[in-house]
Order: structure tokens, then C-alpha cells, then sequence
């Protein structure tokens, strides 16, 4: 009888363990609502950037993840955009950094896999943009990409920066910040659908 209650506690603890292991409550770098519209900015995932690159040097991505809720009674719609255009880095006179929203479409589960389970990493030299109708009580997930690169071989330890960023509404009009490189990048507009 003690072997068979002993047994059973045992197997009682593991159990227990193993389902508090499930993937916890996700970590928002920042998180805003206004007007019933809820904006969650993940933190970034990054490494090596290997897909196509010209003349440049040192290439190497951030990816990052974001969450759009529409907690209010209308239909939203969501336009996101982004230029093919280099932005500069002011504190790294030969860095620059290109943003896109790749064709993944992003879930909650794949919070755990590497760079957050985006594989379209291809369209660094292409202006991206997508538009999507968020439903009350829905939400729209997707990635925005960062490629970072240096002009100069020599560039390599100048300091990047940009490991945060965060998309914010003001308004009806939307903007990609990463800080300190990048305040205010307009990105698109939420607005609701008549």
C-alpha cells in the first residue's frame, strides 16, 4: 500500500510539473490600447541575416512580432506599409536598417520557435505592405523585420542599436518606433470600417 501511495505522488508531482511547462503567458516589450484598439510589441529575435545581399557588409536581422486588437464594436481596418528606403543610424554613420513585413503569418504558438517561426526573409530590397479587416472581439498577428548592414567593412563594432521597437497609434495614424535609431516611421493607419 505505501509503494502504490508513494507510486501515486510521484506520478502526481510529474504530471503537475509537466503541465505547468506549457508555453507561458506571453512578455510584451510594450503594450498600448486606445479607443478599444490594443497594440502588443513583442520582444526581437535575431542572428545573422543570410538571404540575398549586394555590396554591403555585416548583415544581420531582428524579428519582431505584433499583436492588433480590436476590443471595440466595428470592424477596423489595418494597413501596414513599408518602403524599400535604408534608414540611416545616427549614433553609426555607415549603418543602415531596412524594415518589411514578411508573408508569414504569425500565431501565438510559434512564440517558442527560432525567429519566431518567419521564413520569408527574401524581400530586402522590396517595399511591403498588406491590409487586413480585424472583426470586433479579433485580433491580427504579424511580423515586421529589421535588416541591418554596414557600407563599411571597417563598421563592424560601431553600435547598432535598435534591439526594442514598438508600433504605436497615434490617431488613426500608425508608427514604427525603435529606439534611438528610429522615432516616429509613419507605417500605415487603423481605421473603422463603415
Amino acid at each position: 500500500m505505501i509503494r502504490f501511495i508513494l507510486s501515486f505522488l510521484v506520478l502526481h508531482s510529474f504530471c503537475t510539473f509537466a503541465a505547468g511547462q506549457g508555453m507561458s503567458k506571453t512578455q510584451w516589450y510594450s503594450e498600448t490600447t486606445s479607443n478599444g484598439i490594443t497594440i502588443q510589441n513583442s520582444l526581437p529575435r535575431g542572428g545573422a541575416y543570410t538571404g540575398p545581399t549586394k555590396k554591403h557588409f555585416n548583415y544581420s536581422r531582428l524579428v519582431f512580432f505584433n499583436r492588433v486588437v480590436n476590443k471595440t464594436t466595428a470592424p477596423l481596418e489595418l494597413t501596414m506599409n513599408f518602403s524599400a528606403d535604408s534608414i540611416s543610424i545616427p549614433a553609426s554613420p555607415d549603418t543602415f536598417v531596412k524594415l518589411f513585413l514578411p508573408t508569414d503569418r504569425m500565431t501565438l504558438d510559434k512564440q517558442t520557435v527560432f525567429n519566431y517561426g518567419v521564413r520569408d526573409l527574401e524581400s530586402l530590397d522590396k517595399p511591403t505592405m498588406f491590409k487586413r479587416t480585424i472583426k470586433p472581439g479579433e485580433e491580427c498577428l504579424f511580423y515586421v523585420v529589421g535588416i541591418f548592414y554596414q557600407t563599411k567593412a571597417s563598421a563592424q563594432n560601431q553600435q547598432r542599436g535598435g534591439n526594442r521597437a514598438e508600433l504605436i497609434l497615434k490617431g488613426q495614424k500608425l508608427f514604427y518606433r525603435m529606439p534611438p535609431q528610429i522615432e516616429a516611421l509613419p507605417c500605415g493607419q487603423i481605421t473603422v470600417k463603415k
